[in-house]
């Protein structure tokens, strides 16, 4: 795991996507940290993380699409697999190479919240909670990338796959209010991630057929639960949807209070998109 980590990290850096990752980060940090804490005065430094979080939706598929992707293109994957290197060391590997791109720009926000004691109090369990926060949501979202890397061999499609799924994550709060307001809504948004789902199944199995089975028997069940029970299809889907917004833990953290739940819901959530790369390395590797 150490040599794949040692060869990514210097792979970030001998290419340009660690520079530029690292100089738009630090660019747009800066930005807000100036204009928010500097000139306007003030001492919430999770505000100017918050402001920072719809980069992470352009920034981090830059950083996770050539995990894999590259390594099918180059024909070099095989040679991966068939490595004394067991799959979760290799995805582990990567994944950490990842979180370091990632992460070294943010050393950079360790000494804001300790430029601005000198300008009055400031609450740095707050602003070093929002952080660490802040660096487990990105690795939660590089996760995901990781995850759509794996699948395609197309650095670009990654890129796309990878931006989509965040700003659908970006934006689920919205998408739950809309949602409540009808079971009809419900039923509609619900066929649309089923189709998107069957989809995902389709692309992982290489299977049409797979794909439609998968989208036909959960076509049925959605009818007849939204026929017989409405509300336990509301109930259902609003969970769901609660589950699938990304960024809405963070959000709590950045009102000063440090939640153990969003710290679990993103080890969770690397934990569950670095268990699917492994499955779908494991099924590469046996194709």
């Amino acid at each position: 795991m150490a040599a794949i980590f040692k060869r990514e990290v210097r792979g970030y850096y001998t290419g340009m996507v660690g520079y530029v990752t690292a100089a738009a980060s630090l660019f747009f940090l800066g930005l807000f940290f100036t204009n928010y804490n500097l000139i306007f005065a003030s001492s919430d430094f999770a505000t100017v993380l918050y402001n920072t979080t719809i980069t992470m939706l352009f920034l981090l598929p830059a950083i996770s699409m050539r995990s894999f992707a590259e390594e099918r293109r180059n024909k070099t994957d095989q040679l991966l697999l068939t490595s004394p290197v067991s799959i979760p060391a290799i995805v582990l590997g990567k994944f950490l190479a990842e979180t370091v791109a990632f992460a070294a720009p943010l050393a950079v926000g360790l000494i804001m919240p300790l430029l601005l004691t000198a300008f009055g109090s400031v609450s740095l369990v707050s602003a070093y909670s929002a952080l660490f926060t802040y660096l487990l949501l990105g690795a939660a979202c590089l996760a995901v990338g990781t995850w759509v890397s794996a699948l395609t061999e197309n650095q670009i499609i990654a890129y796309l796959a990878t931006f989509g799924l965040l700003i659908v994550a970006y934006l689920m709060n919205g998408i739950q209010t809309m949602f409540t307001s009808g079971n009809l809504l419900a039923l509609i948004v619900f066929f649309v991630v089923l189709l998107v789902a069957a989809v995902l199944v389709g692309v992982v199995c290489k299977s049409l057929t797979t794909g439609c089975a998968v989208f036909c028997a959960g076509a049925v069940m959605l009818f007849v639960l939204f026929l017989a029970r409405p509300t336990w299809l509301l109930l259902a889907f609003d969970g769901v949807l609660s589950a699938l917004a990304l960024f809405e833990p963070f959000n709590g953290v950045v009102g000063g209070m440090f939640s153990l739940s969003a710290v679990v819901y993103y080890l969770s959530v690397i934990a569950l998109f670095l268990f699917l790369t492994g499955q779908a390395l494991e099924r590469r590797r046996w194709h």
